[in-house]
């Protein structure tokens, strides 16, 4: 009897060890087979960060909604968090297509085209006629202030499915010449406008002869000396035609005399003050200095009412836009949008030699003085210009903006410069569905796993239930044997 009791025992005891080992099993399966499956579905994952850097940014769902043309991204080589973005495209659009290869016995013309290898890593997003690598090294940039890592995957990717499936892209001409910036400083700008799929030319209409036929957009920045009647000539002769143009002007501090210039200006009835505004408001101004003014754009102008957030722009020594009066712009076949404006605060100085950072008695009042402005000029019935004139220059350079001895930021990249900027473009170039706040990079740091550190954090995540489970049986049946 009591032999039969301990056979039972042992029977159940048994019993109760393969039940748990496969009860364990059953979830160690499921849980692999739900990894393989989310994997194999290419689910996207929950993004928990405060700028959703790990999701698709409102502003590429706008981009691309009615995008009709088949792409595919094909993948080799690159990390796992690039494949599993690129397949968030393709969940975003049923005509983009990812495919991963294995190697590149099929596309040997890629080689010979972009010198890459077996070892390199890269996408190409391509369509029937068009392709356009990136290389694992464009999906990021540094900033050189703090010598972060900056990810750019969203943009370059975006940037690249636009490029291969727009056939015609709009030709943004700077005036050359005159500018009183160099070049280079609108170079950030520039690169702005081509990852947003437009050409961009600095155009010497003295040397061209004439504003060139296929520019959709003529930018004028502050010149250092005035025009020639050619040149006006010219440009008038443009906006006739229906030309737009987007204006960026400083102050004219040094009293410049620039009559031919000043005509541009005329035909929309506007005109730049020779003094510059401060902010008397600390809530309108960067960092507590006055000449750092903040400005919030109209938010039911054609920039931001489709926006639901404010669009602030940061401006650096603004002027003041002074606007003819209703009747003048009437006969001038004008209408006018005033797209931002300083606080009732602010102030109008005129006196270059003084210091103060506060308002003195020679300073005069420049409540919700305008400091950007839209005008449309009506040709003819069927024949338009706009004109986007915004009273600063400084604020879409990459001028280097010093916040203490050892950081720095470009200042079309405080607040929402950059975006006002391209969302300007946008609107001339007949593109509103461009007009978006865009995703901005953040700054990440990696950590690449090697084999071992992967095979000892496996381990841990396998190991440690095992040895729980085991432990448990080893005391149920040490405190069996005790009874």
């Amino acid at each position: 009897m009591k032999n039969k009791l301990i056979e039972i025992i042992k029977k159940k005891w048994l019993r109760s060890i393969v039940m748990t080992i496969v009860l364990f099993a059953i979830i160690i399966a499921a849980y692999i087979g739900i990894l393989y499956g989310v994997k194999q579905l290419h689910i996207d994952d929950i993004d928990f960060t405060k700028e959703k850097v790990y999701s698709i940014s409102q502003a590429t769902k706008d981009k691309l909604q009615n995008l009709e043309e088949q792409v595919t991204i094909s993948i080799y080589n690159m990390y796992n968090y690039v494949e599993d973005f690129a397949y968030k495209y393709a969940n975003l659009n049923h005509n983009i297509k990812v495919e991963k290869l294995e190697n590149l016995n099929a596309h040997t013309d890629w080689k010979t085209n972009y010198g890459i290898t077996e070892t390199s890593a890269f996408l190409v997003i391509h369509t029937k006629g068009k392709e356009k690598l990136l290389l694992d090294s464009n999906l990021y940039t540094m900033d050189y202030t703090t010598y972060d890592q900056i990810d750019i995957t969203e943009e370059a990717i975006t940037n690249a499915i636009l490029d291969v499936t727009t056939n015609v892209k709009p030709k943004i001409c700077f005036l050359a010449g005159h500018e009183l910036y160099p070049q280079n400083y609108f170079q950030y700008l520039q690169n702005s406008l081509y990852s947003e799929v437009n050409e961009v030319e600095f155009v010497d209409i003295l040397k061209k002869g004439s504003v060139p036929e296929d520019c959709k957009v003529l930018v004028l920045t502050a010149p250092k000396n005035d025009i020639t009647a050619k040149e006006k000539d010219s440009i008038l002769s443009y906006i006739h035609k229906g030309g737009e143009l987007l204006v960026l002007l400083d102050p004219n501090l040094n009293k410049t005399k620039t009559p031919n210039f000043d005509k541009i200006l005329e035909e929309y009835g506007a005109s730049i003050s020779e003094g510059f505004i401060l902010e008397g408001d600390t809530n309108k101004m960067m960092y507590g200095a006055p000449s750092f003014v903040i400005s919030t754009i109209n938010n039911s102008s054609e920039l931001a009412k489709n926006i639901n957030m404010d669009l602030n722009v940061c401006m650096m020594n603004p002027g003041k836009i002074t606007i003819a009066s209703q009747e003048q712009l009437e006969k001038k076949n004008v209408t006018m949008q005033i797209l931002a404006q300083v606080s009732d605060k602010a102030f109008y100085r005129t006196d270059l030699t003084a210091q103060s950072t506060s308002k003195i008695s020679s300073d005069e009042e420049a409540a919700e003085a305008v400091v950007a402005a839209m005008f449309t000029k009506q040709n003819s019935e069927n024949n338009e210009s706009k004109m986007i004139l915004f009273a600063n220059t400084a604020f879409a350079t990459n001028m280097e903006i010093p916040f203490d001895t050892q950081y720095y930021m470009y200042a079309i990249s405080v607040y929402n410069n950059e975006d006002v900027l391209l969302n300007a473009v946008s609107y001339l170039t007949q593109r509103e569905d461009n007009i978006t706040i865009r995703k901005t990079g953040e700054a990440v740091s990696t950590y690449n796993v090697s084999l071992a550190q992967l095979q000892i954090v496996s381990a841990i995540i396998f190991a440690i239930p095992i040895f729980i489970i085991l432990m448990g049986i080893v005391v149920w049946i040490l405190r069996r044997r005790k009874k």
